[in-house]
């Protein structure tokens, strides 16, 4: 049991508290720039100006959040920074590592030092007081960095797929939006970054029409014309890990069972709930009955479609029943400018391989992430020590 192998000692005496320089900025009052600004959870905006410079401990003073812990409470901010007034701020003294405190926090029980009232609060005498377990520095630092090459990767991978992912939006924008291949062929110049082959799929312009214009050959159509939505089935039994088939809710990924619902790559849709989310499975997959899964016409490519309909903000459409719901003969109604297969393809074999690459930087995370919390609370008990956590991690490689 944690506390049985090291003392517990009263936080205050493990930190430096720098909450007096905290400076909480109103948004109206906010310039936006390229440093975070920080709340009780996490980053809130980003702004023109920082208060500290390097590596510190937040932790959260007031919010729901201190009790129900939907995200953590503690959390590190390194580099240029603001603070409001909703975070302490501490960082570790002579006798502490200041990661090394994130990971305690995150195990250690907190609800007897919060505040009895409407909005719980962590004072900062409270937060001070807090028992939590201490060992010998040169321990701390190497569970800190233990623990934290397996969050410093599942950073990494969470930063790789946002770039992927962005580069992946950004080539559809142009080609499927902005229509750059075909304008760029209209003035009489290649069209940039593209082999020719693949420029030779566009045409050289544009059909007009009453509802504007439309790259030669496309077509306008409504979405129930190319594709129906289908009713995911309900799921009584899934786990929140596993390496089967993932389950899928009106807002994505809700866990993993032995049975898939859809036989190969697909799309799902949220149908009921305020936030319903589209989301890409690269593999079969199952989908709850809170949710839709697409049934394309075998002309299209998912990936495009996939792109197409993230485009539209799906939560804008409401049934009108007491459940904000996707309805489905709405969502038949939705115009669509359709490219020719080729191109669909030709989009999809170029993102196919960022598509691989992000599924694996997720796949790898996730084993990361249940590791380290399996390893965690026993490096903080004593009853794993650094060196056998070592070799663990170094299994998985």
């Amino acid at each position: 049991m944690p506390g049985e192998v090291w003392p517990l000692i009263p936080l205050g005496e493990l930190t430096e508290n720098l909450d007096g320089r905290r400076v909480p900025v109103k948004e109206i009052d906010r310039k936006s720039g390229p440093y975070p600004y920080y709340g009780a959870s996490g980053i809130v905006d980003r702004v023109d100006g920082y208060l500290f410079d390097g590596e510190y401990l937040l932790i959260g003073e007031d919010g729901e959040n201190l009790r129900t812990r939907q995200t953590p409470i503690a959390f590190m901010a390194t580099g240029k920074f603001w603070v409001n007034n909703h975070a302490h701020i501490v960082r570790g003294n002579h006798r502490a590592d200041t990661r090394f405190l994130s990971y305690v926090l995150s195990q250690t029980e907190i609800s007897g030092y919060l505040t009895r009232s409407m909005m719980p609060k962590l004072t900062q005498g409270n937060l001070d007081r807090l028992p939590v377990i201490a060992p010998p520095l040169a321990e701390q630092k190497a569970i800190a960095r233990i623990l934290g090459a397996l969050d410093d990767k599942i950073e990494f991978n969470r930063r790789m797929n946002a770039t992927l992912e962005s580069m992946a939006r950004a080539l559809f924008q142009s080609w499927f939006v902005d229509f750059d291949p075909v304008r760029a062929k209209l003035d009489g110049r290649p069209p940039t970054g593209l082999d020719q082959a693949t420029a030779a799929l566009f045409p050289d312009h544009f059909d007009h029409g009453a509802d504007g214009v439309v790259p030669k050959g496309w077509s306008r159509k409504c979405w129930g014309d190319i594709a129906t939505l289908e009713y995911g089935k309900s799921l009584r039994d899934y786990r929140e890990s596993g390496d089967k088939y993932r389950d899928f809710g009106t807002n994505g990924l809700i866990g993993f069972n032995d049975k898939a619902l859809c036989m190969g790559a697909g799309i799902v849709i949220g149908r009921k709930g305020a936030y319903r989310g589209v989301h890409y499975s690269p593999e079969p997959f199952f989908v709850i009955d809170t949710a839709f899964y697409l049934k394309p016409e075998s002309t299209l490519d998912l990936k495009w479609a996939y792109y197409e309909l993230v485009r539209f903000d799906i939560n804008s459409m409401d049934s009108g029943s007491a459940i904000p719901s996707t309805s489905r003969d709405d969502f038949y109604g939705i115009p669509v400018i359709v490219p020719p297969q080729q191109i669909q393809e030709a989009f999809g074999n170029i993102i196919g391989g960022w598509f691989t690459k992000m599924y694996a930087n997720d796949r790898q995370s996730r084993t990361l992430a249940i590791l380290r919390d399996t390893i965690l609370p026993k490096l903080l008990s004593g009853e794993l020590r650094v060196n056998v956590a070592q070799k663990m991690i170094e299994g998985t490689k």
